[in-house]
């Protein structure tokens, strides 16, 4: 791999963190009423999503549809099986319950993302239209329709957000 890939594949990284931090920061800020600092946050997270996007394509990350979804469910599934479980027992062992609870969540709502996107290689040439729900508190994930209560966390179905 080439100086430059190796940049950009740093560049990808650190750019699709500042993202995800600057959303939870603008988040915080919402909390506390400061709303133009909220929008300067979400301003500055969709500025680091372009730089990302540009870096991914750039490195050649971007490719059909059903190679993306072979990517993600390869990814997801590295998750759950390799990354996570050795997470969750170095915060046992650091008896870290907060780490802990991250962990668990998002090893057990990986497994889902990759069963769901197992499902959309499998059925790409019906082009169903399935909607999606998001979990607010763990993450999980749920087509066309929620249960009551959140299996993994508990969360009430009437703080689910639908995906447009």
């Amino acid at each position: 791999m080439s100086n430059t890939d190796k940049n950009l594949k740093e560049a990808f990284a650190g750019e699709s963190q500042a993202n995800r931090k600057y959303l939870a920061f603008a988040k915080k800020a919402e909390e506390e009423g400061y709303l133009s600092i909220a929008k300067l946050f979400k301003a500055a997270a969709e500025a680091e999503t372009i730089h990302a996007h540009n870096h991914l394509k750039e490195l050649g990350g971007i490719k059909s549809t059903k190679e993306n979804l072979l990517e993600a469910i390869n990814g997801e599934t590295f998750e759950f099986q390799n990354m996570y479980p050795k997470m969750i027992e170095e915060a046992k062992a650091e008896n870290r319950e907060e780490a802990l609870r991250s962990f668990n969540y998002a090893n057990e709502v990986e497994k889902i993302h990759a069963q769901l996107f197992k499902k959309a290689l499998e059925n790409i040439d019906k082009k169903e239209n399935v909607e999606y729900y998001i979990c607010p508190v763990c993450g999980n994930t749920f087509e066309n329709d929620v249960p009551d209560k959140c299996p993994i966390c508990n969360a009430l179905k009437e703080f689910f957000k639908k995906i447009d």
